[in-house]
Order: C-alpha cells, then structure tokens, then sequence
C-alpha cells in the first residue's frame, strides 16, 4: 500500500485542472513537483503566485513554502516520484479527430523513467479505450508488468472554472484502473486530495463516464437551442417556456439555451466519442446532431442581429456593434471555443465596425487580429447595438440599458430589467 504521507507525486501539465489538483496533493502531505514546458508558469508555481482563477495566490504559495509544491520544466523529476498524474490538453484537430499527442509526449516521458512501484493516473479527457490502447502499451515496452511492477488508472477530471461551490476537494472522483490492483492503488493515492472516492470496474468505464457526463449537457444544450429556434418562428418567448416548465417538480431538468458552446469540454468532449465510434463503423447521430446544431447558434445570433437593425432601417455594414462578454462562461476569463469569437468575426464579415467589453478578457485574438477591450467606463452609447454573448456579473445591465437603443440578450441576462424608454431588448 501507499504509505501515508510520504508520496512524491508529479503532476503533468500545470493548467486549469493540473494547479487544483497538485495543490491539494500538497494540501493532503504529499510532496508534488509539477512539470510543465511553460517556463512561466514554472516560475509563477515557484514565485508562490497562481495563474489559474479558481485558485488563489495564499493557495499556492503555503505548500510552496511548506517545501511541498515546487514547479520545474524538466521530465527528469519523474525518477524521483512514486506517482505521476497526467493533465495534459487533449484539443480536437481541425478534421475533429481528438490530438492525443501531448499524452503521448508525457506518456514517452514516464516511460524512460518509470521503476517498480509506480503510479501512473490519466486525467486528460479522451476517447475510451486510450489508457489500454494507447498508455498501456507503451508503459509495458519497459518490461515491466501492469498490476504488479507498475499500476495505470484513468480518473476524469471534473473541474468547473469559477465554481465556487465545488472544487478538487469536494468533488467526487470516479477511478478505473487497468487491474483491479490499479484501481486500488489510485483510490489509495486520491484519497490524499478527494473527499469521495468512486471505484468503477476499469480504465474504459471510467473514460465513459466522462464523456457520459459531457455528452448528456451537449444533446441536451443542443434539444434546448433547436426550442429557441422554434420558439423564434412561433412567437413564443422560450425564456418563459422553460422558467414554466422547472415548476414541474419531477422529470424535467431545465437547460438553457445560448449564442452556441464554448470551453474545455462540452463543445469537444462529447466529439471524441462521435469519432470513436466511426471507427468502428457506428454513427453517434444523437451527438452529431446536437453538434451540428450548437454550432450554429453563434450564425442564428448574427442573423438576428441583422433582422434587429434591418427593422431599424438599418444594415450590418457600417454598423457599429458593441459584444458584451467574450468568455466562453460567466465570470471567468477563458476564451476557448467562445461563441463570442465567431460571432465577432461574422459580423466583421459583414462590414460591421464590432467593440467589445469583458471585465476577464482584457484583449482578444479575432481572424488573426487583437483586439483591445472596450472600457465600459467610458459607456455604452453610439452602437447601434449590443448583444449580451456572456453574462458576467461585473455588468451593470440598468445602466447598459440606459445608455442603449437596441440589446440583444442571448442569456436572458436583462430578465427582470425594465427597459427605459427608447431602449428595445431583443431575447434569444
């Protein structure tokens, strides 16, 4: 068994799910080395400062302290330790086949130094079957034997930026080793940072349940903004359609709908399981289908957008059109798959002059150009329109409203504002 107390573990890739996780290792007495090639987040890991906005600087800099956390760029601290957590990027490639190859940068890394004894944990989400496809095989180049000189486990991590409720600590952990043996030695290793442990049969199940997870947000955001749609050509406001529909206090789950989806994973999980099953020659049509119809939300904005100044007398070319959040979720400052970027980029498209606001994202890569955040300090008046894309808390909508002619809210985030006179609010 793990001794208790005196694991060296590493962690691989100090990112949004790497910082969390090697800090509460810390936290639970081990002693965590996190590697990572940014040679700035080595040194801000080092310096005792966060980079990641779930976790706060006094976070990092404690253990930093305590000599439990320390950062380096150089694979060879992996010798040292009895366990290594993999927490690398696992991004889909344009042809929406998933990048596997930091895992298996990282994995080739372990294996030159993997020794008896050693725990191996994959958290990057993928598609099922890479921990005994991919991970395993290369591991046992070294001669060593799974579930008796060395033990491989796959936990998805489940982290939630800007989620102030639930975090690493209290989130339940779902752990599928290769061999039982391997389960038991990863639930052993966890139990140093997680509250609540949750064994399943093996690797593959528990890459599942990731993607299960995922894939069940995607279908039903996606059933959710066909409504909208719907909705729309029927004349029914689909914000109070589904506020009337939660009261039912069994079988019915409210999702909502938006300007399409952004973020680590539900735009990109649930694809690693569409692609898994092409290749055994099944077609995922639910999955594709929610796909294709989150995807175009970010165009169904534009067009509405347009209809919105059309009934005004006029075009998207000239126009000037402020963006109100271009994180991908409220609060927080990542950009990835934002809906806001293509939205912004259909309308530049169209000879729009497009501003934007965000309190999290001080600039923005748009088609290959950076754009600078509009500062709401200086107001809000002389766009012909705004369209509220992510709904920070930061905003002071009554005053947003005060200062606009024409608001496009695809969060329903003007709910219970009254618009003053001049001021037309166009919902989703």
């Amino acid at each position: 068994m793990l001794k208790e107390r005196c694991i060296r573990i590493a962690v691989i890739g100090m990112g949004y799910v790497g910082v969390p996780l090697a800090v509460e290792f810390a936290r639970g007495g081990l002693e965590v080395v996190g590697i990572d090639t940014n040679g700035e987040r080595v040194d801000a890991i080092n310096a005792g400062r966060s980079y990641v906005v779930d976790v706060p600087d006094a976070a990092v800099a404690e253990p930093v302290a305590g000599g439990r956390l320390r950062a380096t760029g150089d694979c060879a601290a992996l010798a040292e330790v009895e366990a290594a957590c993999i927490c690398v990027p696992t991004p889909l490639r344009k042809s929406q086949d998933p990048d596997i190859s930091h895992i298996v940068e990282a994995v080739e890394q372990i294996r030159e130094r993997l020794h008896s004894g050693m725990t191996i944990v994959l958290e990057s989400t993928t598609y099922p079957g890479t921990t005994e496809e991919l991970v395993l095989p290369k591991l046992e180049e070294t001669g060593l034997r799974v579930g008796k000189d060395f033990f491989l486990a796959f936990s998805p991590e489940r982290v939630d930026p800007g989620n102030r409720q639930y975090g690493v600590r209290n989130t339940p952990k779902v752990i599928g080793g290769v061999t039982r043996a391997c389960t038991e030695k990863a639930v052993a290793l966890y139990r140093h940072a997680v509250d609540t442990l949750v064994p399943v049969a093996d690797a593959r199940a528990a890459e599942m349940v990731k993607l299960l997870e995922n894939t069940f947000r995607a279908i039903n955001i996606g059933m959710v903004n066909e409504l909208a749609l719907i909705c729309d050509r029927l004349g029914v406001d689909v914000w109070e359609v589904i506020e009337a529909a939660k009261t039912k206090p069994f079988g019915f789950m409210p999702f909502y709908p938006g300007p399409g989806l952004g973020g680590h994973c539900i735009p990109i999980d649930p694809l690693y399981l569409s692609w898994k099953m092409k290749t055994i020659n099944y077609t995922a049509r639910f999955i594709e289908l929610a796909s294709a119809i989150n995807a175009g939300m970010p165009s169904y904005v534009v067009e509405k957008a347009a209809r919105a100044l059309n009934d005004r007398r006029k075009s998207v070319n000239g126009s000037r059109i402020l963006v109100l959040g271009v994180a991908y979720k409220r609060d927080v400052s990542d950009t990835r798959e934002s809906p806001a970027v293509d939205i912004i980029g259909m309308l530049q498209s169209r000879g729009a002059e497009v501003a934007y606001a965000d309190p999290h994202v001080p600039t923005l890569d748009v088609t290959g150009a950076t754009m600078t955040a509009h500062d709401l300090r200086r107001g809000a008046a002389g766009f012909d329109l705004l369209i509220i894309v992510t709904d920070h808390t930061a905003f002071d909508y009554p005053r947003l409203l005060s200062e606009a002619s024409l608001v496009l809210d695809t969060r329903n985030a003007t709910s219970g504002f009254k618009p003053p006179d001049g001021c037309t609010i166009i919902k989703l």
